[in-house]
């Protein structure tokens, strides 16, 4: 099951990572950048393999191909899980392997208890939230949203969606119907790249995205569907429902609701 793209910081330099299978999966190419310091991470990547003919062998276990976020939207990466990456150190000759490793050990230490306790991943979301200068009343209503949508994918996961392009071309049909626009659209009127579109949405626009995605998950309760061409039924039902709703608030106010700013220009 995807989620968000986030990014971890290792002594100051960007990794990207997201939660795929219950567990941590980090973009490789930033991974090595970070290592080596290589202005061109992909050669280096294959100038390793070449190096180390039993990673090369391995490869094929170790570097998935999954879709994440990027400048350019959505497209197919090379990524590892913590296991993977350990793997690919042990061919980098770089003295920041160690420090690397024990910051890899830590993030996955932190998943874990997460898992077993899922109170302090809350925890530590709302402490980021708060850090980077966001309101409590807004953090509330993210927090909501959040919880929502992770209840919507594990019906979707239950119900038939197996690929991460399922959960985009459903999370695209809720926001199509709901805003009128899909998620790539979205971030472009907002002048957004690689940052998560939520994270830059107003008080309004969490709560119809909130909407739709509840009652999507409701309909498919409700009607136990399965499989993706009724899953995409229920998702626009869903995304309808909220976006009648906006269309009547928007009569009754006289402007939309859909913004372009985001929580930079809000700040």
């Amino acid at each position: 099951m995807p989620s968000d793209t986030k990014i971890a910081l290792f002594k100051g330099k960007q990794i990207r990572k997201f939660l795929y299978q219950k567990e941590w999966w980090f973009v490789i190419v930033d991974v090595i950048s970070v290592l080596t310091d290589s202005v061109q991470p992909d050669g280096y990547i294959k100038d390793m393999r070449r190096r180390d003919p039993e990673l090369s062998k391995g490869w094929g276990q170790i570097a998935t191909p999954l879709s994440i976020d990027t400048a350019g939207g959505p497209q197919k990466v090379l990524c590892a899980n913590t296991e993977g990456i350990f793997r690919i150190i042990q061919s980098v000759p770089s003295p920041k392997a160690e420090p690397f490793k024990r910051w890899l050990a830590k993030v996955g230490y932190e998943r874990i208890q997460e898992i077993e306790n899922p109170e302090l991943a809350t925890k530590r979301t709302r402490t980021l939230y708060k850090l980077k200068g966001y309101p409590d009343s807004w953090i509330e209503k993210r927090m909501r949203g959040i919880a929502i949508r992770e209840e919507l994918t594990d019906e979707w996961q239950k119900r038939g969606a197996a690929r991460q392009r399922d959960y985009e071309i459903l999370t695209a049909e809720i926001s199509k119907a709901t805003f009128g626009v899909v998620p790539s659209e979205y971030k472009k009127l907002k002048g957004l790249r690689r940052e998560n579109l939520r994270d830059h949405m107003n008080d309004l626009e969490l709560i119809f995205t909130m909407l739709g995605e509840r009652a999507t998950t409701e309909i498919h309760r409700d009607e136990d569907s399965q499989g993706i061409p009724k899953l995409k039924a229920d998702a626009k039902t869903g995304g309808d429902i909220a976006g009648g709703a906006r269309k009547q608030l928007e009569k009754r106010l006289g402007r939309t609701i859909i913004s372009k700013k985001n929580f930079r220009l809000l700040k």
